[in-house]
């Protein structure tokens, strides 16, 4: 008989193996409004059950802080102070970083006099509720990003010369993040009351040919954060998915040791590392999702390739269970849409256990 999405899902995420390989799909608006027009629906729900997707639900609590301001050029600011403005491209639009509320901190005593979030701006009221109507998919709520939050404050160049001449400033600045993730997330298990599956850790340490910043940087600014927030995730039954782009392949133990269950997106041409290898070697611990290449061959290859790229991720990171196929990150627009079809359909044909 088979399986319902959520069991296989979780069967997947608990490095088992389900009735078949499920399916997962990321993309930017403009590829939504493509596969809209190609399957002749506005529902995200009908394109998702065309294409045989399985996927998430995610669960948010209300933002009861202070006022956040709004601008009529269409930037977008966060209670975090952070502004992400329209920056048209070729194919579409990205909302780029105009603004680092932390940029000119030079001292500890300049961290103190900025309004830290804190978890009481968010009513947890409504997370139950939301939980119980979305248990047909795995749930997924609450985030960690210290690398990745310590780059939108200070700014990327300046986030990354911290770790070297800062050190102080960027320990006390991680722990402050840290202090807020842990007290929200708190808040968000509690009020779930154990039904919440998954939750994201979301740092890209990762380049297109290695680390970022050093392995020792990692180890001595941002996993004992990830040990922090892992525990009190299985302390609530919740699995650690980790979004991290790029060549991170040297990281992986020591993410894994901090309590990472689930590896997303798998660019393994980042490097590039080998698929058996990395199963071979993480995959009794690691469960992955991803791996399908929208670097070259969903943007630029036929269908044929796409086809066969599908196959690999099948046979390397699906063999004996462990994995959600899904593109290595947000399908672009660039990707032809019968690329995007031949993903999906090949995968549900030729994934079944």
């Amino acid at each position: 008989m088979p399986m319902t999405p959520r069991e296989r899902m979780l069967t997947a995420l608990d490095r088992g193996r389900p009735d078949r390989v499920p399916l997962d799909i990321w993309a930017t608006g403009e590829v939504w409004q493509k596969l809209f027009a190609h399957f002749g629906t506005e529902s995200v729900a009908e394109v998702k059950q065309w294409l045989h997707v399985d996927g998430f639900n995610h669960v948010d609590p209300v933002y009861a802080g202070p006022p956040i301001p709004t601008y009529p050029d269409g930037t977008v600011e966060n209670y975090w102070g952070m502004r992400f403005s329209p920056q048209r491209y070729a194919t579409g639009v990205y909302h780029e970083q105009s603004h680092c509320p932390l940029a000119f901190v030079q001292s500890v005593a300049d961290l103190d006099r900025y309004p830290w979030p804190r978890a009481d701006w968010f009513d947890f009221t409504t997370v139950r509720e939301q939980c119980e109507r979305q248990r047909d998919l795995p749930v997924m709520a609450g985030s960690f990003s210290p690398f990745y939050f310590h780059n939108l404050l200070r700014g990327l160049e300046q986030s990354l010369v911290d770790l070297a001449i800062l050190p102080e400033l960027t320990h006390v600045l991680v722990e402050r993040l840290s202090d807020f993730h842990y007290a929200y997330c708190e808040r968000l298990f509690e009020a779930a009351g154990g039904l919440i599956d998954i939750t994201m850790f979301a740092d890209d340490f990762g380049t297109q040919t290695g680390l970022m910043v050093s392995q020792a940087m990692v180890e001595e600014f941002h996993l004992p954060a990830y040990r922090r927030l892992s525990r009190l995730c299985r302390d609530h039954g919740v699995r650690v998915f980790h979004h991290d782009d790029g060549a991170i392949w040297d990281l992986l133990p020591g993410l894994i040791d901090s309590g990472v269950n689930v590896l997303d997106p798998v660019q393994y041409r980042c490097g590039p590392v080998d698929l058996d290898w990395l199963k071979d070697t993480h995959g009794g611990r690691l469960a992955f999702h991803g791996g399908v290449d929208n670097q070259e061959v969903l943007a630029f290859g036929t269908v044929d390739d796409v086809r066969e790229e599908v196959r690999k991720c099948l046979r390397t990171l699906g063999r004996g269970g462990g994995y959600i196929l899904a593109p290595c990150h947000n399908l672009q627009p660039v990707s032809p849409v019968e690329n995007i079809v031949a993903l999906y359909e090949t995968a549900f044909e030729e994934g079944v256990y």
